[in-house]
């Protein structure tokens, strides 16, 4: 059996985990290939208008696995901590796949419930009975590729807290690579903030990655700070944040004003995402409250490439003076 996995949302964050644990399981895995025009158009013709686009490019993604996959896996993930959930998005993306699946003629659905919003321990029996439910193993079995799913994806963890970012190490993920970098030392050290799926994603931010670097950037991205730090950070608000993956920005940008690491901050965000927008005033008052100029870039499906390059050039720009003046 063939499954496939698309090239979007969580992708970016959990890909070594749900590839080894569903290899182990038996099953051949392949991923959808990276955002294209073509990938981006089929979602936005299907996906209804308020959705942001991340999960327009969802959709597109399961429509590039329709041909070459047995089904398709779309976890449900309803919270990956106690007292918290993730987007609303996450909760609900298998039910909006399934209602349009027969319309696209897309193959059957893998879709594990994953809530660790009472225990941190059900994540592991979900994953067990999802196993044994839908394709007969023992328990023994299933936790084996648990484990050794685990042990992927932490040795992937270790690697970007080691400075690598997600696109340098899952597979065919970078857009472009950096063709050329100022020469001498890299004068500007800024933080690349939001969630994998919209920074990562090189067709959807125009290639955003490589373009800072050609300017001369050195980049950080929460993915470098231990998921621990990024929590522990992330306390520093009046009050408890609602959403788990919002809370490692705000760790993210707590953590590296608080530290000096940083000498700007680019903030990516979804247009029509609500928990985004909301964090967005939080962001702002701390690289306010720390002097540290940020920029924010909002993206949709009709983002064009000459409005980035000429807002990210000014912003570099704007560094440069600040720094020299300094």
């Amino acid at each position: 059996m063939r499954v496939g996995i698309p090239r979007s949302l969580l992708y970016y964050k959990y890909l070594p985990f749900w590839k080894t644990f569903l290899t182990r399981l038996g099953l051949d895995v392949e991923t959808s290939p990276m955002t294209n025009k073509q990938i981006l158009s089929w979602g936005v013709k299907v996906a209804e208008n308020e959705l942001c686009v991340p999960v327009k490019a969802f959709y597109g993604h399961c429509m590039a696995l329709r041909e070459t996959s047995d089904a398709i896996f779309v976890p449900r993930v309803v919270s990956v901590e106690e007292r918290a959930y993730t987007c609303p998005k996450f909760l609900g993306l298998p039910d909006m796949i399934a209602a349009v699946a027969e319309q696209l003629e897309l193959p059957p659905l893998l879709t594990p419930k994953l809530n660790q919003r009472e225990k941190p321990s059900e994540f592991k029996w979900q994953l067990i009975n999802f196993a044994r439910e839908q394709f007969g193993l023992s328990r023994l079995e299933a936790v084996a590729a648990i484990e050794e799913a685990r042990v992927a994806q932490r040795r992937y963890q270790e690697s970007l807290v080691r400075g690598h970012k997600p696109v340098d190490l899952l597979p065919a993920s970078r857009l472009n690579r950096t063709r050329f970098r100022p020469p001498g030392e890299k004068r500007k050290r800024i933080g690349l903030l939001g969630h994998p799926y919209n920074i990562y994603d090189g067709y959807i931010t125009q290639n955003l990655i490589a373009r800072l670097e050609e300017m001369g950037a050195e980049l950080v991205v929460p993915e470098m700070t231990d998921h621990h730090v990024l929590m522990d950070a992330a306390t520093d608000v009046p009050k408890q944040l609602y959403w788990t993956y919002e809370k490692e920005i705000m760790g993210a940008i707590n953590h590296w004003t608080g530290n000096r690491m940083i000498d700007g901050v680019v903030y990516v965000l979804a247009f029509a995402c609500g928990p985004d927008s909301l964090i967005q005033v939080l962001i702002e008052h701390r690289a306010k409250t720390y002097n540290v100029p940020m920029m924010s870039l909002t993206i949709d499906e009709h983002s064009g490439e000459a409005g980035l390059v000429t807002r990210i050039e000014a912003f570099i720009d704007m560094l440069m003076r600040k720094k020299t003046a300094a």
